[in-house]
């Protein structure tokens, strides 16, 4: 069963979110938004830049004060007393290049109040689920920027938060880097860690997310399942084309029912029911085709459904 915020009706949100605004100046970043995310949930927020996502995570932290409305962290108003249940990711790596991987991550589960002995044993876990265990000793500074990516990850987890917030975590990881923060976000969610990723890959959160959320200048446009999301848009799959005579193309699909979109240097159109490529041609016959192919519904169509209709 579905729910509006995707929180069971009296459970205990690890998050939530009510009517949060902030601005800065004259401009509006975030408006009344509002989030529940339940235990072990991964929510990915997404958007195009300048759209609210890092404000929201430097409210959570409490690096700003909102305007308007409140944060609850496991039930508590976010303060120093719920620091502990937090962890963040920024989208800027805030290491200390001159210190070591192990030294950068006892400072900071120092900061948290974590015991000698636990420290240790966080260090090397944490090392060891980022694949940096040999790096332990090596000083930041002389790390490639994807390494120092998976350490901010490393850091971010040391205290053993219940929420942890992702600031685009895979931003300059190679795709064997990728995944092996995609498989540690799998792992946060096997163990009830809540998670709120911000991302700009589509891919991403569509493999990742339990639920995502789409944020445009500082409004929540939708939020939802994948599947639920899809209803935003009426088809069971998308056609795109490339041809020398589009005004005929676009006729043609008219014609037949089609609604029309456009990505980028090709024609997409909407299609009630799967067609079989032969069947389509047949539909199109005497438009002249470059190009065409056949793709179901995906995140990347309803993001730009989405965000474009405001």
């Amino acid at each position: 069963m579905s729910y509006a915020h995707g929180v069971v009706p009296g459970a205990v949100c690890v998050l939530s979110i009510e009517n949060l605004s902030k601005t800065f100046g004259p401009r509006q970043v975030l408006t009344d938004l509002t989030l529940k995310l339940a235990p072990g949930e991964v929510y990915g927020l997404l958007g195009p830049n300048g759209a609210g996502k890092t404000t929201t995570i430097n409210l959570l932290s409490g690096l700003l004060r909102p305007d308007a409305g409140q944060v609850l962290i496991a039930g508590k108003p976010a303060s120093e007393k719920t620091k502990g249940y937090l962890g963040i990711m920024p989208q800027q790596n805030l290491l200390y290049q001159s210190l070591t991987c192990g030294e950068n991550l006892s400072f900071f589960a120092k900061i948290y109040g974590l015991s000698a002995s636990l420290r240790s044993q966080r260090i090397l876990t944490c090392l060891k689920a980022v694949n940096l265990s040999d790096r332990a000793n090596s000083v930041v500074g002389s790390l490639s920027g994807g390494m120092q990516r998976r350490l901010s990850l490393a850091v971010s987890i040391v205290h053993q938060p219940k929420l942890v917030a992702l600031d685009d975590p895979t931003t300059g990881l190679d795709i064997d880097a990728r995944y092996d923060v995609w498989k540690l976000i799998r792992q946060l969610k096997q163990e009830g860690i809540t998670v709120l990723l911000t991302t700009h890959l589509l891919d991403e959160a569509e493999r990742l997310c339990d639920r995502i959320g789409f944020l445009k200048q500082g409004h929540l446009l939708a939020q939802g399942s994948l599947d639920e999301l899809r209803t935003r848009i009426p088809a069971q799959e998308v056609v795109t084309l490339q041809t020398t005579d589009e005004v005929a193309a676009i006729e043609r699909a008219h014609a037949l029912g089609f609604a029309m979109r456009r990505y980028d240097t090709y024609l997409a159109f909407w299609l009630p029911e799967r067609l079989e490529l032969k069947v389509l041609l047949d539909r199109f016959e005497g438009v002249p085709i470059d190009s065409i192919a056949r793709s179901p519904v995906t995140l990347e169509h309803i993001y730009l459904e989405v965000t474009r209709s405001v």
